[in-house]
């Protein structure tokens, strides 16, 4: 009769052991088992990989939005001025911008106007959207006053402009070039409206990764761009940044009501909401799809479980025969999936947490081996392939892939420890 024993007993381990080194003359599976690991670590090395750049990807696309971007924005709606001529810029912005500052976690707020306007150098045209910026409040803006890549000096900039460095290599300017700007909206005379034309000399050249920034963007002082663009005494809105941009939304409702009527507030979830979403649906459904991967590569050790039970038919006889039980049979059969589904876990976890680490190099020999223009900023917004490990992130992957394994391996482990020992030794 057999007698019960602890669960997983060292003689369980041992068995098991000896099973997974055993060679195919042995009896044993050696190859499938080398197999059936190299897929289960493949499968979660993509997986964690994946979720490494998945949030690189939004930690990255956030950090800039926030970093050359106000948090929230307190826009006016259309009002008539001079011969009936509608604008959306308003006056009495310094009063407003101190009601602002009142309402709890709004850690800053500046006026500010913009416009679209034509640049020009002596070699190209592009266009720009020009804002006009206090420099004490400009030098705020993290990634403005210490983007990835800058030239020149932004305390400068009340002596010329401060431009993005994609809108300087389309231009062909560096620091010290001079650029001309012009604006439709310039002098009125008898013959219509002339266009307003400015010289201005670039002080400063910023870079923050972001391809739709660094193309157009560009920055004078607030006093200069009011006289440029025709603003005197006026601003177009009121830029707004806060203690914890994550509470935007419950924020957003104060700012308007400080604001008051006429005035909506645009935060940086209104702009990038749609493409968070976006992106955080194309997460799930990659997560889905890597997860069906680990599934498949964890369905290898049924194969290799199942042959090593139909090789190791009669030992499963002899050892029912002197004594284990059912369940010990079990152990010895799950353990040698079990170890397989660890191992390839955490070669898997190791060789995507390198990745992560390393991925700058790994992308840059990628491109040299591609011959360049793998990654175009264009289409991508991002100037490189960004990666963070996420602690959440890594013990999802082995949750996935030892529950998969785990799971998987029951089933051949029970059908071994349900042969019958008299049926194993017959004929032997």
């Amino acid at each position: 009769m057999a007698r019960s024993t602890l669960p997983f007993a060292a003689f369980e381990w041992l068995i098991a052991w000896r099973y997974l080194r055993a060679k195919r003359s042995e009896g044993g599976v050696s190859a499938m088992t080398l197999i059936s690991l190299s897929g289960i670590t493949i499968a979660v090395f993509a997986l964690v990989a994946t979720l490494a750049v998945r949030s690189g990807f939004r930690t990255e696309f956030v950090s800039t939005v926030l970093g050359a971007n106000a948090h929230v924005s307190i826009y006016s709606g259309f009002r008539l001025i001079d011969e009936g001529q509608a604008t959306t810029a308003f006056p009495a912005f310094e009063e407003m911008a101190d009601r602002l500052r009142e309402v709890e976690g709004v850690a800053t707020a500046t006026p500010v106007v913009r416009a679209q306007v034509l640049a020009s150098s002596d070699i190209r045209n592009a266009g720009m959207d020009l804002y006009g910026i206090a420099v004490e409040d400009l030098a705020s803006f993290p990634l403005i006053a210490d983007p990835e890549v800058k030239f020149g000096n932004l305390a400068d900039l009340e002596n010329g402009i401060a431009i993005g460095s994609g809108l300087a290599r389309i231009l062909g300017v560096e620091v010290g070039s001079s650029i001309r700007i012009v604006t439709p909206d310039g002098v009125k005379t008898a013959f219509g409206v002339a266009p307003r034309v400015n010289v201005y000399d670039i002080v400063y050249i910023f870079g923050v990764g972001r391809y739709d920034i660094d193309r157009v963007r560009a920055y004078l002082p607030f006093g200069e761009a009011q006289a440029f663009l025709d603003r005197e005494g006026r601003a177009d809105e009121i830029e707004i940044f806060l203690d914890d941009p994550e509470r935007v939304e419950e924020i957003e409702s104060l700012l308007e009501a400080a604001a008051g009527d006429g005035f909506y507030a645009w935060s940086w979830k209104d702009s990038s909401g749609a493409f968070l979403r976006a992106l955080e649906m194309e997460d799930n459904i990659m997560f889905i799809i890597l997860s069906i991967l680990v599934l498949i590569a964890a369905s290898n050790i049924v194969s290799g479980l199942v042959m090593l039970v139909k090789n190791k038919g009669s030992d499963i006889g002899i050892l029912r025969t002197v004594g284990l039980s059912q369940g010990s049979i079990l152990r010895v059969f799950f353990i040698c999936g079990a170890l397989v589904g660890i191992a390839g876990t955490f070669f898997g976890v190791v060789l995507g947490c390198l990745f992560a680490i390393y991925i700058d190099p790994i992308f840059q020999f990628v491109n040299y081996l591609a011959g360049g223009g793998v990654w175009d900023p264009e289409v991508r917004y991002l100037s490189k392939l960004p990666a963070k490990l996420e602690l959440a992130d890594v013990l999802s992957a082995v949750a996935i892939s030892l529950g998969l394994s785990f799971g998987i391996t029951i089933f051949p482990a029970r059908r071994a420890a349900r042969i019958n020992p008299f049926e194993a030794l017959r004929y032997e």
